[in-house]
């Protein structure tokens, strides 16, 4: 039985945490430590890890659990309060950055098809490294903050009808049919009804009947079912895990087990996002 990608995950721990304490005494954000380990210990770099499969899924477990407690910050009632920023200035900035890029790219020579999905990469930002440089820099609950969290909700959104274009083989794109990206969208939206429906009216007795055992264990186990599952729910309907996981932190953070949740998740969150960068 091989066992190497347990070496991997060694060398990213002992190298991250040598280089995350440099950084911290340099006063510099940790985040850009992890990105330089990364890029050292990677494939391109000097190959001490030249197989990323095995630790890709541990590290986007750890984003998961970022966008997870990152959604017991927020509630369904302040999520219905930002639709003009998710709809319209996430609207606009993804419509404007694609379009733009896809012009200078046709400009430059580059295939339609290909400038479209260069279009939709550009349009695009890393959920995890925003999010977590909001956090620490404690400007999450800014208005800037809100509308980063905004725009990124309609990015996670937009991803379905990108993956479409990006997926079709070289010239077809002008055959996909409207019909096709409806249907993707309509079974995104789906999942997101399907989780706010479960938040709604499923997860406080849930947790009301985990917490009557009175062991810490069970509701450990409660909390991971509960992320991972809604998670997983996102992911198969076509959008990401992230997504999932920040609705159900949003549900739960209308429940009287929000501090106990987030104190729960936290130790995972830190060690499995520090793999991810």
């Amino acid at each position: 039985m091989e066992y190497g990608y347990v070496n991997d995950i060694l060398v990213l721990l002992a190298v991250s945490l040598t280089i995350g304490v440099l950084f911290l005494r340099l006063n510099l954000p940790p985040i850009l430590g992890y990105l330089a380990v990364g890029v050292l210990v990677g494939p391109y770099g000097f190959a001490w890890i030249d197989d990323t499969g095995h630790t890709r899924g541990l590290a986007e477990f750890g984003v998961v659990f970022l966008l997870f407690t990152i959604g017991l910050e927020f509630s369904l009632p302040q999520l219905i309060r930002m639709k003009r920023i998710v709809l319209g200035l996430g609207g606009l900035q993804v419509f404007l950055t694609s379009a733009l890029t896809a012009m200078i790219a046709l400009y430059l020579g580059l295939a339609p098809e290909g400038a479209l999905a260069l279009g939709g990469v550009i349009a695009m930002s890393s959920t995890a490294l925003v999010i977590r440089q909001l956090t620490d820099q404690v400007e999450l609950h800014t208005r800037h903050g809100r509308n980063a969290v905004g725009i990124l909700l309609f990015q996670d959104v937009m991803v379905i009808p990108f993956l479409i274009l990006v997926s079709q083989p070289a010239g077809a794109v002008d055959g996909i049919s409207l019909s096709v990206v409806l249907a993707a969208l309509v079974k995104g939206l789906l999942a997101l009804v399907l989780i706010l429906a479960l938040g709604r009216w499923a997860l406080r007795p849930l947790f009301r009947a985990i917490a009557r055992f009175r062991s810490t264990e069970l509701f450990m186990l409660t909390v991971l079912l509960v992320t991972l599952g809604a998670a997983t729910i996102t992911h198969e309907m076509g959008l990401s895990f992230a997504l999932g996981a920040f609705l159900a932190g949003m549900m739960l953070s209308e429940t009287e087990f929000r501090h106990e949740v987030e104190a729960e998740i936290r130790p995972f969150r830190d060690l499995l996002l520090g793999l991810f960068f």
